[in-house]
């Protein structure tokens, strides 16, 4: 496996690095997505969970949003390439595959990307780039599970770089950085997805699903990504 890992680094060219990348965002958003609609909508019957909005959503809607995650999915496949010619140059440093490397390492990027994605989203929202750039995430006013990549290319290529932004600065397992974006679309299926826990009454219900999906339906408010730190520390936050 290690020497897997390493002949992927150091010795597979950037258009097959490209290939790679691509083909694992493809799966983490058309493997993942329905599994994860259909395990929400299984404990919507047993009533674990709660939907937000009971609009219907159009299929229209759907295809805009698969349309534009496809571009997103293209940019995000060349996010590996600059990581892996950093490293190949010596300017980004990999600890060791250890367990404790890995989850420390997720913990961390998943914790950057919160504020990552808060700088970006507030960017996204200035008046310039709202009309021209961050309009087509909000046409889903009622978020899917296939919003989550629902992007202008200038913004998926924006957010395609948290790896990018702090792994020249702390070392992290490799394995770690792979598994982030898998952590990160759970998260982003989360906030997308029209459910929440419980029955929807009361703050104690109001976990990170809640908290984007408000932001879709009403664009401003609520900024951050899943835990919701930013906007308290900035008090951009509504319940």
């Amino acid at each position: 496996m290690q020497k897997l890992i390493y002949s992927i680094l150091y010795d597979f060219s950037y258009p097959t690095l490209f290939l790679l990348s691509f083909g694992y965002f493809l799966f983490l958003y058309f493997g993942i997505a329905p599994l994860f609609l259909f395990c929400c909508r299984l404990l919507e019957r047993k009533k674990l969970l709660h939907k937000i909005e009971h609009k219907e959503i159009k299929s229209s809607q759907i295809q805009f949003e698969i349309k534009h995650s496809l571009l997103s999915i293209v940019v995000f496949g060349f996010s590996i390439i600059p990581i892996v010619y950093l490293i190949r140059i010596d300017l980004i440093s990999l600890l060791p595959n250890t367990i404790f490397n890995i989850i420390s390492g997720v913990v961390i990027l998943t914790l950057w990307n919160e504020i990552h994605f808060y700088g970006v989203h507030r960017l996204m929202h200035s008046r310039f780039f709202m009309k021209r750039v961050h309009y087509i995430h909000h046409r889903s006013k009622t978020p899917t599970v296939y919003s989550v990549y629902s992007f202008h290319w200038l913004e998926a290529l924006l957010l395609s770089t948290v790896p990018l932004t702090i792994a020249p600065f702390i070392p992290f397992s490799i394995i770690a950085i792979f598994i982030y974006p898998l952590t990160s679309i759970l998260l982003n299926y989360a906030g997308h997805c029209n459910y929440r826990f419980g029955h929807g009454k009361g703050n104690s219900w109001r976990l990170f699903g809640t908290w984007h999906n408000q932001h879709h339906g009403k664009a401003r408010k609520n900024y951050g990504f899943a835990l919701n730190f930013m906007d308290k520390l900035f008090q951009k936050h509504k319940s």
